[in-house]
């Protein structure tokens, strides 16, 4: 599940035995609207009288959100001349890509010590955002640990979700519910009803 409170309080009250399980790509994009966003304006708003600088630095943002393999070849010399010139920006990618890696363990010990790891380089690193993530993320770190126990994710459900969201875009102006839900049915034939 994200890391929603409300979420959590509902399986904690229904389901007392469950153990909860973060998922990357909620914690990932959490990471990336309070730590990289901010960081990212920080230093732009640091540099407002190099305009050009401070362009580059404010353009970057979908750049500096996408997974490091995923970085077109064009995009990779600009993303790495952006890092080379911004030391914040350059911790908060790294510790961002670093912080992935604890979705990779299966052996709980080993997660642990690595986000031990990971938690001093951002206290050291001394960005006020940063710090301020990796100490609330701290709360939740069992539940992250446990994807070493039970590999689950919600990327199949982000993905339905997402594809409701178009039928719903697509069907606008429609009045009948029932015929919006046969549109769902048919977008997953795979699906038992």
């Amino acid at each position: 599940m994200d890391m929603n409170g409300a979420f959590e309080e509902e399986v904690k009250a229904n389901c007392p035995q469950a153990a909860i399980v973060y998922d990357l790509f909620h914690v990932v994009a959490k990471y990336s609207r309070e730590v990289l966003d901010r960081v990212r304006n920080a230093e732009a708003d640091r540099i407002k009288d190099d305009k050009k600088a401070r362009k580059i630095i404010r353009t970057s943002r979908w750049l500096l959100l996408r997974n490091s393999r995923n970085v077109k070849d064009g995009d990779m010399v600009r993303l790495q001349e952006l890092l080379q010139a911004n030391q914040n920006l350059l911790t908060v990618y790294l510790l961002k890509e670093d912080l992935k890696q604890l979705w990779r363990f299966r052996c709980t010990e080993e997660a642990e010590l690595f986000w031990e790891q990971w938690y001093r380089r951002a206290m050291e690193s001394k960005i006020p955002q940063l710090v301020l993530f990796a100490t609330r993320l701290q709360v939740y770190l069992q539940g992250i640990l446990n994807h070493c126990l039970w590999q689950l994710h919600t990327g199949i459900l982000e993905g339905i979700n997402n594809k409701i969201k178009v039928i719903k875009r697509m069907a606008y102006g429609f009045r009948d519910h029932d015929y919006f839900f046969l549109k769902i049915r048919a977008a997953f034939p795979g699906i038992p009803g």
